[in-house]
This record gives C-alpha cells, structure tokens and sequence, in this order.
C-alpha cells in the first residue's frame, strides 16, 4: 500500500541516522561534541566551569568571566563499532554491522570582553547530526538502509557581569539542517496496479525489490541563555538553557520499483516501464530544548571537582508528519524526556599542564517497543581522560579521549508489506578529541 512504501519518508530527516549519534555522546541522534577541554570531564560541570572559549556554548553567561580575547577551535573524531547478534526475519540478508562510518565534527568559538561586563562571543557548532551505512543487502534494508542527517549552528551570544558572583548571557541560534535517507521496499510492479489498493490491473506482477531517496534541508532560528553564580570564591553554580528549534523541512522524495507510487498515463496506476516517480515532500519536526545544570568547587591550587545533570526534553518529539503528493503520513514516535549525569575531576600538576577525568551516565529517550534498526541504541556509560598544555599564557592545547559503552539494545520490528526483523545490537564507540586556545 501507499503508506507502506511512503512510510521511510519520516525518518529521512529526523531519525533516520539516529544511531550514530545514539553511541557517541548524547542520546537519540543529539551531539556533545562542541568542545574537548570539557570532553575530559564527559562534560561534567559543562555549565559552570569557564576554561576557553567553548564556554560559549557551554554556558554563555561564563564569557563575562575570561579577562582577555581568545579563539578555541578543534574537532573530535568519533569511531564508532556495531556487533548484530541473534538476527532473525524474514528477509534473507547479512548482518554485518560497523554500519556507522568514522565522522569528523569540527566548532570554533570567539569571545571578545567588550567592557569589563560586558562580553560578546560567536559559536558554529554541530548540536545533531550522524551518517548511517548498511551493507546493500542488510537483512533489515525494509526497515531502513543509508541515512544522514547535518544540522550546523550559529550562534552570536552576549553576556553581561552583574557583580563579582553573578552573571548572565543570552545568544540567537541560526541552525541549518539537511537530511538525507535511502531504503528498500518490497517488490515494485510491472504492469498496471491500482495505487489505492495495490491490486494488479494487468501485466506481470510484481519484480524485484525497490527503494526510496528521500532528500530534504530548511533553516531555523532558536536561542539559548544561562546564569552563572559564585556565592564564594572556590564554588560556582552554573545553569544554561538551549531552546527548542521547529524545522519545516521541503525536498524530494524518489520512489523507485515501489508498488502504490502515482504514474504512468491514468491516475492511480504505474505504467509498465515506468517505475521511477519524484513527488514534493515537507515534514514539520521539533528538536528538544536541553536544560544544563552543573556545580564547580576548587578544593586546592591542584584539585578540582564538578558534576552536572542535563534533561533533554524528547518528550516534545511524540510523532513525525509527512505530507507529499502522494499522501499524508502520521508515525508516532513517543520519545521520553532523558537525563545525563556526570561527574569529574581536574588536577593541575604543574603551570603548564592540568589532567582530566571524567565518568557519565546517559538516558536513551527511546522506549522499547519504538527501538529500529534506525535508532539500535540504548543507555549509554561514558568515560573521558583529557589533558590541557599551556607552553606560554597566550596559547593551550586540549586533547580528550572517551570511551562509550552501550548496553544491548535488543529490537523487533514487524509491519505490513515490510516483514519483521529482530536483532540485539551491541554498540561501542570511542571519540578522540584536540583543540587550540589562541588569547590575545
């Protein structure tokens, strides 16, 4: 039927490429690659500790407390390992697994005192985004194949110094999004079907199997903010807020050898020897609003401490609505509302060097019974070391590791015209991370 072949439609530019995303740092198809000073903690005490000019992102309120211009720019680079066990269904196929590629995620962050309180930063950054591969004959291809899916930000942000404890910033995000999937579908037909209800009008039948090419972008803007309070000397309090942001993506979708497609010279029937049809497709989707909290005590000149809890509201993203020129689809996703905890520690063992580690422990928004072979995730134990060297006070140079250990995530899905699949995945991955700190 129509909706059964369309249906892959509402993961192109959403989930679709959730799992790489799921085993990197953060849950669902969302990214904590925005800095690798704070990667050493596993982000812990993100929102309260101002160590460069990541801290943009991190929490704008924490510019008002860096004394001098600076530039931070780096990138981390995500590997990622699948392992597919116990696959069953009912399509022959390979489970391979590995089916997320090696990604670079670049940022760079500004920050420029203005006034002694009043400070101005400017942040491009990467909040989701991942690329999903399987092998071209993967048993689950029914329920999804290649996806990838970019959103880049934008963000010029202010802050203001109230006092010697407190300050507060708030920042525009222009956020571009791009998305792009490829699955396979049951047979498509040769000769005449009527589209309605897929019956064969004459001809052969049904051929080989079909595939769809979803591609869709749009632009949209959000904000964030955040306060920072030091109600003594060696203690900081930190809490940043990075909004919701609604997207009205527009592309196209190409359906080939797909059995219910329009075409062909009579409404609602393909024609034989046609078999490839573009139609015009929007989808309005929601990506979450995350809340930052995070505390910072020194408790030396050599130890510091910091931990951090951050909700996700996932909640908001309940389904995915597509409509093109063939029809309307509706797919409930349900997601949850998630946390990640985190806790670290920094030593400073000398002028010029300072340690870092750091352990977190992340939420999956996704509910069993909504598990895919598109989001094969589950939660999520994070552990980071990190090291910054500062040769001479204008310049430090941050590398970062983490592990990312995921608990199995077992799936089974089955659906009309699709067939079923189960599978238990087992996911890892590791992220190595390296930035430079330029002050001047």
């Amino acid at each position: 039927m129509i909706y059964n072949k369309v249906k892959p439609l509402t993961l192109a530019v959403a989930v679709a490429a959730s799992a790489l995303s799921g085993q990197a740092m953060a849950g669902a198809f969302q990214l904590n690659e925005q800095g690798v000073s704070g990667q050493g903690t596993s982000n812990a005490g993100r929102a309260s500790t101002v160590n460069d000019a990541s801290i943009v992102f991190g929490n704008p309120a924490g510019m008002s407390f860096l004394d001098r211009a600076q530039i931070t720019a780096g990138a981390a680079f995500l590997t990622v390992d699948t392992d597919i066990k116990n696959a069953d269904g009912s399509a022959t196929g390979s489970n391979e697994g590995d089916m997320v590629p090696n990604s670079v995620i670049p940022f760079g962050f500004y920050v420029q005192p203005i006034n002694d309180n009043l400070h101005f930063g400017l942040g491009v950054y990467a909040p989701f985004g991942l690329i999903t591969d399987y092998e071209g004959q993967f048993q689950g291809r029914f329920f999804g194949d290649r996806s990838k899916v970019e959103v880049v930000t934008v963000q010029p942000t202010i802050s203001v110094k109230f006092s010697e404890q407190f300050s507060a910033g708030f920042g525009l995000t222009y956020n571009q999004i791009d998305g792009e999937l490829t699955a396979n579908t049951q047979g498509g037909p040769v000769g005449l079907f009527d589209a309605a209800t897929g019956a064969p009008l004459g001809g052969n039948g049904i051929a080989g199997e079909g595939d769809v090419d979803i591609e869709g972008d749009d632009n949209a803007w959000g904000y964030t903010l955040g306060a920072m309070y030091k109600p003594w000397e060696h203690t900081t309090f930190g809490f940043a807020y990075h909004s919701e942001v609604e997207y009205d993506l527009e592309g196209k979708a190409r359906f080939t050898n797909v059995r219910g497609a329009q075409a062909g010279p009579f409404p609602g029937t393909i024609a034989a020897g046609t078999r490839t049809q573009a139609a015009d497709a929007a989808l309005s989707i929601t990506l979450p609003a995350v809340w930052d909290f995070s505390a910072t005590h020194q408790i030396n000149d050599r130890w510091t401490v910091m931990a951090g809890a951050a909700m996700t509201n996932w909640s908001e993203f309940d389904e995915l609505r597509v409509e093109n020129d063939v029809r309307e689809i509706v797919e409930a996703q349900n997601y949850e509302d998630s946390w990640q905890y985190s806790v670290g520690t920094t030593y400073q063992l000398n002028p010029q060097w300072v340690l870092r580690t750091g352990l977190a422990y992340d939420e999956t928004p996704i509910k069993d019974e909504y598990r895919s072979v598109r989001v094969p995730s589950d939660d999520r134990i994070i552990f980071s070391l990190g090291a910054g060297w500062t040769p001479m006070p204008d310049l430090t140079v941050d590398v970062a590791y983490s592990y990312i250990h995921e608990s199995d995530a077992e799936l089974s899905q089955e659906e009309e015209n699709r067939g079923t699949y189960e599978a238990d995945f087992e996911n890892t991955a590791q992220a190595f991370g390296a930035q430079v700190t330029y002050r001047f």
